[in-house]
């Protein structure tokens, strides 16, 4: 008996219980069960769910009248873009996480709301972009709007790039539009359609509040996506977000190197505190060349990660 097992099996069958079975039809009927396996585990791991939306929402203090169906559509539209475009919500947490600590305390010294950080998160999404409209920075800030406000915008030197100055500016341009407007939702709307623009909609249709305004797409959904941001981040489980501290991105401490001259070569110049050229602009994206020209000795603050922080690759 045994003996005939063995001459069925390496024919490509098996005798068990009085019964032949081809041993491809056992690989494929195991082959089908596993695939199924994966196929139900894929359906219980990956389920797509309307959101529950927060019945009290609001924009520094500013209640959201997330009663009126129009509002709750809206408002439902940007808690399920922004929640289920799972890729870019862990860098903005992640992001947030390095760079909110440097927006925070300005926005306090001015006297703006700690919701306007999120502002910042939906104009650029914590990144140096720059707009089709040439707007730059983390606040999205235009060359005359910049200049008017003090920032030396030029092929040299471009100060909407630079963190603390650009939020500095923004402060300054909210709490102009909020003292016109005495509303932070509309100073906010303001930021994005210009304060002219908003003040035209509002004696035009006769209203006074930005939840009672026909805007166009981008301004009209702007103050819902602040909002949204503003739930995500701050309830990051609650929207299926997960993560450990380790994951997310640290400050780099930094000290600050006065120049007052020209410098020929920033090569040159980082080599001297022991980063290279590239790590020089990564820490300071308001240097636009390659040189600074200074001919009239302005002070400018460079900032030098410490050292130990970077390795050179080769060395």
């Amino acid at each position: 008996m045994k003996g005939l097992q063995k001459v069925l099996m390496l024919l490509g069958g098996v005798f068990v219980c009085g019964t032949f079975i081809n041993a491809t039809q056992v690989e494929k009927k195991e082959s089908n069960i596993a695939i199924e396996k994966i196929e139900q585990k894929l359906l219980n791991d990956y389920n797509v769910y309307a959101l529950p939306i927060p019945e009290k929402l609001n924009l520094a203090g500013e209640v959201v009248p997330i009663e009126n169906p129009d509002i709750r559509e809206r408002m439902d539209r940007e808690l399920l873009v922004n929640t289920y475009w799972q890729s870019n919500g862990l860098l903005l947490f992640k992001r947030a996480h390095k760079y909110f600590p440097i927006i925070e305390p300005i926005l306090e010294k001015h006297g703006i709301p700690e919701d306007f950080k999120y502002l910042a998160v939906i104009e650029s999404g914590l990144t140096q972009a720059l707009s089709p409209a040439r707007a730059a920075g983390f606040w999205q800030i235009l060359k005359n709007t910049g200049r008017e406000y003090g920032l030396e915008v030029n092929q040299n030197v471009d100060e909407r790039y630079h963190i603390e100055k650009a939020t500095e500016v923004a402060c300054k341009y909210l709490k102009k539009s909020k003292e016109r407007f005495g509303s932070w939702t509309l100073a906010a709307a303001a930021y994005n359609a210009g304060n002219g623009g908003i003040n035209k909609q509002l004696k035009r249709q006769n209203v006074t509040n930005y939840y009672d305004l026909l805007l166009g797409q981008e301004t009209g959904r702007y103050v819902f996506r602040i909002i949204a941001l503003k739930e995500i981040l701050s309830h990051p489980e609650k929207y299926g977000f997960n993560m450990k501290d380790e994951d997310l991105y640290k400050h780099i401490p930094t000290y600050k190197v006065k120049v007052d001259s020209v410098v020929t070569d920033f090569s040159k110049f980082a080599e001297h505190f022991g980063i290279n050229y590239k790590i020089l602009k990564l820490h300071n994206p308001w240097l636009r060349e390659a040189h600074l020209n200074n001919a009239s000795k302005k002070e400018y603050y460079i900032d030098i990660p410490e050292k130990g922080i970077y390795t050179t690759v080769g060395q």
